[in-house]
C-alpha cells in the first residue's frame, strides 16, 4: 500500500442504519486511536467531528462496550480528551484503556473535567511525578476509610503492670472490618504454593483458625498399565488410575505427530513389544510430562487374539531425555511447528475476511468487501501452500503411508489430460498418450492418491510447454512395476543435471499452476509421493520417468466360475 486511505473511505460512508453506524464508529476508533500524537489536519478534524455525529446514534453502553473489547487501541491523547468529555461509562472505559505514556498524562490531565481526574487518579501504572502533579490538583484518590480499632484492657494490678512494661509490646489482633481484611490476607498467603512444589490438592482452605499449609505431592517416578487391543489404558495402579486411565497410547490421526508416536502405532498395529519407547502426557501434575514405556503384547490363551498391551511407564533418566529428545526433534518435526504456528494467524485473517465480505456482523461498504474478498483468496493460496509444505515434510520423514488399493493408472491420465484441454487447446499443445495395448494399467496405490499424483506432474509440464508443443506420454507394465514416462518441454528440458528439481516459479503470469512454490518443488513433492508408494520419480535425459509397484492378476483356481479373476 502506497498511500493510506483508510480514514478518506471511512469519512466517505454514510450511515444508513443503527448497525452501519457501529461499524463506522469502531472503525473511527480505530484509526484515530493509533494516530501518531502528533498527526493534525483538516481530515482527523473532520473524522473527530463524524465520531460526535456517530455517538448520537449509538448507545453510552454499547460505546462503552466498544472501547473495552481486547483489541481496542487508544494511543492518541487527543482522542482521549474527546472521550472523556462524554458520558460517564464511555470516559470511564476510555480512561480505563488508554495506553498513553506519564509524559502523555501530565499533560492531559489538567485539561480533562474534574470527574475525568478522578478516574485518570485510579489507574496504577503511573509513577510519581504524576502524582505529585495530581496531588497539586486536589485529584484525591477515592478510597474506603481505615477501619478504627477498639481494644478493650482489662485493668492490672500494680505488680502485673510493672512486669507488663518491661516486655515488648504485642499487637493486639483487629476487629470488625480489620479482622475480616486480615483474615482475607492470611487466605491468600495460605493458598500461595510453597516454592517449588506443587498443592496436594487444588480445594481451597478457608482460614478459620487453623494454620493451613500444602503438604508436597510423593513425585511418582513408575506405574503398571495394561490397555486394550486399541491402546486405550484401561487399568492403571490404584494411586495413578484416576489420571492414567482413558489414555490413548497412539491412533491413526496421532500418529503423524511424532517420531515416537509412529513407532508405537507401528508396534501395536504388528503386535509387537515396545522397548523404552518415549511418551509424552499431558493431564494432571501427577502425570503430564515425559515417559518411557516398556510393555510386552497379550493374547488370550484360549482364542490366541490380541487383548492389549501390559507393562509399565517409567520416568526417563537425564541420558535417556537427552537420547529421545534428539531423535524426536527432528527437522520434519520442526518445520511442522513452525507451519502450525504460521497457519494459526492466517485462518485468523481468512475468517475475519469472510465476515466483512459476506457480510455476517452488518452491512459493510463496496470498497471493504472487495478488499476482504481479495484477502481471504490470498489467505486461502498461502493455507494451500502451507498444506504442501507439510505433505512433503510428512513424506520425507515417514509420516504418511499411501494406501494400496489399486486404480487403472492409464484411465487417470487420459481423464487429466482431458481435463487440461482447456488450457492447452488454445495454445495447440497438449499430450500424446501411448498405453500399452489400450489396456487398464493396474498400479499398487489409491485413486485420490495416484490422481493427485498425475495432476502435479501433468499440470506442472504443461504450464512450462511452449505454445504448439506436443510432449508424449507412455504408460507400459515391466514385470510387477508399472513406468510412466514423461517427455519434458524444452524449457525445462534444457535445465542439466539437479536444476530441474531446483527450479523456481516464475515472474510472469500463469493460467495453470500445479503449487506455489515453482516446478522443483512440485517435482520433488511428486517424487516424494512415489517414494511413499514404493516407487521412484527419476529423470532420464529429456524423459520424466515414474516408476509404481503394478497388481499381479492371476487366475484363483479355486474359483466355481471359470472366467473369475482375482488382484492380488
Amino acid at each position: 500500500m502506497h498511500f493510506d486511505d483508510r480514514l478518506a473511505t471511512v469519512l466517505r460512508s454514510r450511515a444508513r442504519g443503527t448497525a452501519t453506524a457501529r461499524i463506522l464508529y469502531r472503525q473511527l476508533l480505530d484509526l484515530l486511536g493509533t494516530m501518531p500524537v502528533d498527526a493534525q489536519g483538516p481530515q482527523i478534524d473532520a473524522a473527530c467531528d463524524r465520531l460526535g455525529e456517530l455517538a448520537s446514534a449509538i448507545s453510552s453502553a454499547d460505546r462503552a462496550k466498544m472501547l473495552r473489547e481486547p483489541g481496542m487501541r487508544l494511543r492518541n491523547p487527543r482522542l482521549v480528551a474527546l472521550l472523556a468529555e462524554g458520558d460517564a461509562v464511555v470516559a470511564a472505559a476510555a480512561i480505563d484503556k488508554a495506553q498513553l505514556s506519564e509524559d502523555e498524562w501530565l499533560d492531559l490531565a489538567p485539561a480533562l473535567p474534574v470527574a475525568a481526574r478522578g478516574l485518570v487518579r485510579q489507574r496504577r501504572d503511573l509513577g510519581p511525578r504524576a502524582e505529585a502533579l495530581f496531588d497539586r490538583l486536589g485529584m484525591a484518590r477515592p478510597g474506603l476509610p481505615s477501619a478504627e480499632v477498639v481494644v478493650e484492657v482489662a485493668p492490672q494490678r500494680a505488680s502485673e503492670t510493672i512486669e507488663a512494661a518491661a516486655k515488648p509490646a504485642i499487637p493486639a489482633k483487629p476487629s470488625g472490618i480489620g479482622a475480616i481484611v486480615q483474615r482475607i490476607e492470611d487466605f491468600r498467603k495460605a493458598r500461595g504454593p510453597i516454592e517449588g512444589h506443587a498443592r496436594a490438592s487444588d480445594a481451597p482452605h478457608l482460614p478459620f483458625g487453623e494454620d493451613h499449609r500444602p503438604e508436597s505431592p510423593m513425585v511418582i517416578r513408575a506405574f503398571d498399565f495394561a490397555t486394550d487391543c486399541e491402546g486405550c489404558i484401561i487399568w492403571s495402579d490404584p494411586g495413578m488410575a484416576p489420571m492414567a486411565v482413558g489414555l490413548r497410547l497412539t491412533s491413526l490421526e496421532t500418529a503423524g505427530k511424532s517420531a515416537a508416536r509412529r513407532a508405537i502405532f507401528a508396534a501395536l498395529r504388528r503386535r509387537q513389544p515396545i522397548r523404552a519407547m518415549p511418551f509424552e502426557i499431558a493431564g494432571a501434575p501427577g502425570i503430564t510430562g515425559r515417559w518411557l514405556i516398556d510393555a510386552s503384547p497379550s493374547f488370550d490363551p484360549q482364542s490366541g487374539s490380541f487383548t492389549g498391551y501390559a507393562g509399565r511407564m517409567r520416568r526417563p533418566q537425564v541420558t535417556e531425555l537427552a537420547g529421545s529428545a534428539q531423535a524426536a526433534d527432528s527437522e520434519a518435526d520442526r518445520m511442522r511447528q513452525l507451519l502450525h504456528e504460521l497457519r494459526t494467524p492466517v485462518n485468523a485473517i481468512q475468517g475475519f475476511a469472510e465476515v466483512i465480505q459476506q457480510q455476517m456482523f452488518g452491512p459493510a461498504p463496496h470498497e471493504y468487501r472487495s478488499l476482504a474478498a481479495g484477502i481471504a483468496g490470498d489467505a486461502a493460496l498461502i493455507l494451500a501452500g502451507f498444506e504442501e509444505l507439510d505433505r512433503l515434510a510428512r513424506l520425507n520423514s515417514g509420516g504418511i503411508e499411501l494406501a494400496a488399493s489399486g486404480c487403472d493408472i492409464a484411465a487417470i491420465t487420459s481423464a487429466t489430460v482431458a481435463q487440461l484441454q482447456a488450457f492447452t487447446a488454445p495454445r495447440n499443445s497438449g499430450f500424446e498418450i501411448n498405453a500399452e495395448g489400450g489396456a487398464a494399467i493396474e498400479v499398487a496405490l489409491g485413486h485420490a492418491d495416484t490422481e493427485r499424483l498425475i495432476w502435479r506432474l501433468l499440470a506442472t509440464l504443461a504450464s512450462s510447454a511452449a505454445p504448439g508443443e506436443i510432449l508424449s506420454v507412455k504408460a507400459a507394465k515391466q514385470g510387477e512395476v508399472v513406468e510412466l514416462a514423461l517427455e519434458l518441454p524444452a524449457a525445462l528440458a534444457a535445465l542439466e543435471g539437479a536444476q530441474l528439481m531446483h527450479a523456481t516459479a516464475g515472474t510472469g503470469p500463469r493460467n495453470l499452476s500445479a503449487g506455489m512454490f515453482g516446478t522443483g518443488f512440485t517435482l520433488r513433492l511428486a517424487a516424494g509421493e512415489a517414494k511413499a508408494a514404493g516407487g521412484k520419480l527419476e529423470r532420464r535425459g529429456k524423459m520424466l520417468e515414474i516408476t509404481l509397484p503394478g497388481l499381479t492378476i492371476t487366475d484363483a483356481g479355486h474359483s466355481e466360475e471359470p472366467g473369475k479373476r482375482s488382484v492380488t
